[in-house]
């Protein structure tokens, strides 16, 4: 039976074609604005221009240098310089690194405990936070539309969430030119992370929810479709706007209404982001389909329909089914350009026994049916390498 559930969501979502100049109409005048983005990229590929160009007449503070698995001590960083400026407004232009960024100084910058890592590490709950909006220009985290933040922390190696509805994007500006100009790998990983974070709602146990079902299949036949095409092409502007409003869609909360998730290839992949600063779709092409032949008995039923609907696989058998679709999923990834084993990268089973324990520490059991603990995340990681 599909479980209860409330949806809740306030972005407004502005996607197009120069669409970047509507954000005069989005901010009001009176607001201090402070533009945060990431590694200089969007003075390279002109999305700096036109932002400048549509906020030619507001009071502007920059911050740059928000990295890939956002940093807390650079967000720190931006926390006193946005106090320090009296800041109203913050405008985040970039991908989801930059974009949980935003979130997380909107938080802090009104924080009131004593210690900001709190937020991330006990959950402590918000009461105000500075209202935020976005200029996506990496799809894959889907970040532009929800109240969650994923933040890294090199000195203790971690990386961890929040969420709160005060972090909700006002608005998310999507203008599918902004991703011609990135790199191939990045492009790839988006790919991945979007992939994943629908299967990760799509394959647990079934509960009778065939809309969602059904919304959810049509996110990865898209992706499947649309996917090759922008690593083939990468100015091919409706390919880009299918994979950016994908991505999108994939984490926005709608395919998740009332149905079980299982988020335990993420929290995995965060591990080995923060131990070994793998890209977060890097992680997920490699804890993925390893921890779906693991569990691939508990998800069968989810698993058979996944191949017959999504891979047009066509067999009786269950075991057959479940297994190929395992294999399209890893071979999917593949012709991408991804690497799905950590032997790729080099890495060993050194740090299994850690990751394990630290994860059974924050939660005993994970999984949709909360069956996973720390034996079976020690054989999730073994069959990773």
């Amino acid at each position: 039976m599909i479980q209860n559930f409330t949806y809740y969501n306030p972005t407004k979502i502005v996607f197009g074609k120069d669409t970047i100049s509507q954000l005069s109409d989005l901010i009001s005048k009176e607001e201090k604005v402070f533009l945060v983005y990431g590694g200089g990229s969007i003075k390279r590929n002109g999305v700096y221009e036109q932002v400048m160009r549509a906020l030619d007449k507001y009071k502007i503070v920059e911050f740059s240098g928000i990295e890939p698995n956002p940093q807390y001590s650079t967000l720190m960083k931006a926390v006193e310089l946005g106090k320090s400026e009296k800041i109203t407004f913050i405008l985040g232009v970039g991908g989801g690194s930059v974009i949980d960024g935003i979130k997380f100084i909107s938080a802090a910058m009104e924080f009131e405990g004593k210690d900001p890592w709190d937020i991330l590490a006990k959950h402590v709950p918000l009461t105000k936070a500075i209202p935020l909006g976005c200029v996506l220009t990496l799809p894959a985290a889907g970040s532009e539309m929800i109240s969650n933040s994923v933040v890294s922390r090199a000195d203790t190696k971690e990386k961890l969430f929040f969420s709160s509805p005060l972090v909700y994007p006002k608005f998310a500006i999507l203008d599918p030119q902004t991703t011609f100009s990135l790199p191939a790998e990045q492009t790839r990983n988006g790919i991945v992370d979007a992939f994943v974070h629908v299967t990760e709602q799509y394959l647990t146990y079934p509960v009778n929810a065939p809309l969602q079902d059904r919304q959810a299949e049509a996110i990865l036949l898209t992706l499947i479709e649309e996917g090759p095409k922008v690593i083939r092409r990468p100015d091919d502007y409706e390919a880009r706007a299918n994979v950016m409003w994908c991505a999108t869609q994939a984490l926005n909360g709608l395919i998740g209404c009332g149905v079980p998730q299982d988020w335990t290839t993420h929290v995995i992949g965060h591990e080995l982001t923060a131990l070994y600063g793998l890209a977060h779709g890097q992680t997920l092409a490699i804890v993925h389909p390893a921890l779906l032949k693991h569990q691939q008995e508990s998800k069968s039923d989810k698993l058979c329909q996944y191949a017959r609907r999504v891979w047009n696989i066509e067999q009786e058998n269950e075991k057959e089914l479940r297994e190929k679709a395992i294999a399209k999923t890893e071979e999917f990834f593949q012709s991408l350009g991804m690497q799905t084993k950590l032997k790729d990268y080099g890495i060993g089973d050194e740090n299994f026994e850690f990751i394990a324990s630290r994860l059974v520490k924050r939660r005993a059991k994970w999984g949709e049916r909360e069956k996973i603990g720390k034996k079976e995340i020690l054989q999730i990681l073994r069959l990773c390498l």
